[in-house]
C-alpha cells in the first residue's frame, strides 16, 4: 500500500528501486518458460527448482503462486504456517474433513487448525493433488535409490522431501516437532481394492500447472523430492518452475469462497482476521 504521507522524491526513488528490481541481473524471467501467460511487469519472482532441490519464502495475503511442471516426474511437497505465528499451519485433517474430500483442486481452500483460510487452489489443470502421501524420508530414500554423498555427487546427490523441508523451514526458527503433512502437488494417490495406497505412475504432468492464492501472510516451502509412494527404482524427480505475482484477496464473488459453506466461513475467519 503506498505512503500517503511520503514526498514526491520520496516517491520517485521507490519506483527507481522497483524499477531496478525488476532489471536485476541476478533475476532471469524464469516465469517465461511456464507462465508466458503472466505480465512482466506483474511478476514478483520466480524460479525453477531442479529435481530434488527445495525452496521456501514469506508471502502476503493476496499473492498468488503458480507452480508448473517441468518434468513428467515432477513432485511438489509443500506446507504452510501463518507468519504472524508459525503455530499456526496447514491442517490436512480438518481441510479434509471440511471439504469432504480425500484429493485437492480448484476451488479447495488449506485450512489451519484455527479455522482460518490459508490458501486457496485458484486454478488447477490436473483436477488431482495428494494430501496423504506424506513425504519421503532419508532412510527411504537410501534403501529405494541407493545411498549418495555430496563429496561424491555434488549437486546430483540425492534429497529426501523431509531433509529438504526441515532446511527450508529451520530458516524461520521451526525444527523437526513442527513439520507437518504436506500437500503433494502433481502427484495422485488413489485406494487399490485391499484398501493400500496406490500411486498412479502412468499419470502424465509435464506441462501442467496449480495456482495458489495466499488467504493470509504465509510461510511458504516446498520440496520436490519423489512422492514417497512412487514406484519407479531410479531417483529422478522433475524440476518444478514457481512464480509469484500480486492478485489481490478473495472478492465476494471468489470461486474458491463458494465452492462450499465451510470454504465460506474460513475464508470469512481469515478476512476478518487480515481486518482487526
Amino acid at each position: 500500500m503506498p505512503n500517503r504521507h511520503a514526498s514526491t522524491e520520496d516517491q520517485a526513488v521507490d519506483q527507481a528501486v522497483d524499477q531496478a528490481a525488476d532489471q536485476a541481473v541476478d533475476a532471469p524471467p524464469s516465469w517465461q518458460r511456464f507462465a508466458p501467460d503472466l505480465a512482466p511487469g506483474s511478476v514478483l519472482c520466480s524460479e525453477i527448482i531442479p529435481g530434488g532441490g527445495h525452496w521456501s519464502w514469506r508471502l502476503s495475503r493476496g499473492t498468488r503462486l503458480r507452480f508448473g511442471a517441468l518434468g513428467e516426474r515432477a513432485n511438489c511437497a509443500l506446507v504452510l504456517y501463518a507468519a504472524h505465528d508459525h503455530l499456526e499451519r496447514y491442517n490436512m485433517p480438518d481441510t479434509c474433513k471440511a471439504l469432504h474430500t480425500a484429493h485437492l483442486t480448484r476451488g479447495h481452500v488449506l485450512m489451519s487448525d484455527m479455522g482460518r483460510a490459508m490458501a486457496s487452489i485458484t486454478q488447477d489443470s490436473l483436477g488431482w493433488h495428494d494430501p496423504f502421501g506424506a513425504l519421503l524420508d532419508t532412510p527411504r530414500m537410501q534403501a529405494k535409490y541407493g545411498r549418495q554423498r555430496f563429496e561424491t555427487q555434488r549437486n546430483a546427490m540425492h534429497r529426501s522431501g523431509r531433509d529438504g523441508l526441515l532446511i527450508e523451514i529451520g530458516k524461520y526458527g521451526l525444527s523437526a516437532r513442527d513439520l507437518i503433512t504436506p500437500v503433494n502437488l502433481f502427484s495422485r494417490v488413489v485406494v487399490d481394492p485391499e484398501g493400500r495406497f496406490d500411486f498412479d505412475a502412468r499419470r502424465r504432468v509435464l506441462g501442467h500447472s496449480v495456482e495458489l492464492r495466499c488467504d493470509i501472510d504465509l510461510i511458504v516451502a516446498l520440496s520436490c523430492a519423489p512422492h514417497p509412494l512412487d514406484p519407479r527404482p531410479d531417483y529422478a524427480p522433475g524440476p518444478l518452475g514457481i512464480a509469484a505475482w500480486r492478485s489481490g484477496p478473495a472478492a465476494p464473488e471468489d470461486f474458491c469462497r463458494n465452492w462450499r459453506p465451510q470454504c465460506a466461513r474460513a475464508m470469512h475467519n481469515s478476512d476478518v482476521f487480515a481486518r482487526c
